[in-house]
């Protein structure tokens, strides 16, 4: 019997998806830029490109990385057309505006529910590896500093949110460097460390 052909590893887009779509919200958070390139690379990068690594992380039978990506991926995607509800509501005469209403504490519960999901995939990672675990543990801090900003008003911790979250961005490239860092060269460039937790 042949040998199967080789495949390549969806994590290496889905990760650089999302950090890339990551850094550019947070540059925006930062105020150095606007939202229109997030919105963009929401939609193609962050949303589309991650979704696609995620049916290919079904295609490899790993249930985390299908989860993550295709889940992130759809966030990215609803978060691009949550800026866009919100600018059309103060549009004249926008039928969108006038029947597609976002509160002003939806978007808050929209990253609360986010927050949740990512409890679980943070718990998941004790048991991938030291950078998968970084990396979920700089986004849940950020998930839960997004959610204390918007639903309880606690815009001082704005800037913490921000860098913590420029944190993960820099986790998740990392673990794509490491990837790809360990086909080219053949030799592991980048350690990603043990797992916090046996598995069985």
């Amino acid at each position: 019997m042949a040998d199967a052909t080789p495949q390549g590893n969806p994590a290496v887009v889905g990760l650089a998806g999302f950090a890339t779509t990551t850094l550019l919200l947070q540059f925006h958070n930062l105020g150095l830029c606007g939202t229109g390139v997030i919105f963009c690379c929401a939609l193609a990068f962050g949303g589309g490109a991650q979704l696609l690594a995620g049916l290919q992380e079904f295609k490899a039978g790993n249930n985390f990385g299908y989860s993550a990506f295709s889940s992130y991926g759809a966030f990215w995607i609803a978060l691009a057309f949550i800026f866009l509800l919100l600018d059309l509501q103060g549009a004249p005469n926008s039928w969108v505006g006038a029947h597609l209403k976002i509160g002003a504490g939806d978007l808050g519960w929209f990253l609360v529910a986010y927050t949740c999901y990512t409890v679980i995939l943070w718990i998941g990672s004790f048991a991938v590896h030291t950078a998968m675990i970084f990396t979920f543990t700089t986004l849940l801090i950020g998930f839960i500093g997004l959610d204390l900003e918007i639903l309880a008003g606690m815009k001082s911790i704005k800037t913490f949110v921000a860098l913590d979250l420029v944190l993960c961005a820099m986790g998740a490239y990392y673990m794509m460097a490491h990837v790809i860092f360990l086909q080219v060269f053949g030799r592991d460039v980048l350690p990603v460390g043990k797992a916090w937790a046996k598995k069985g």
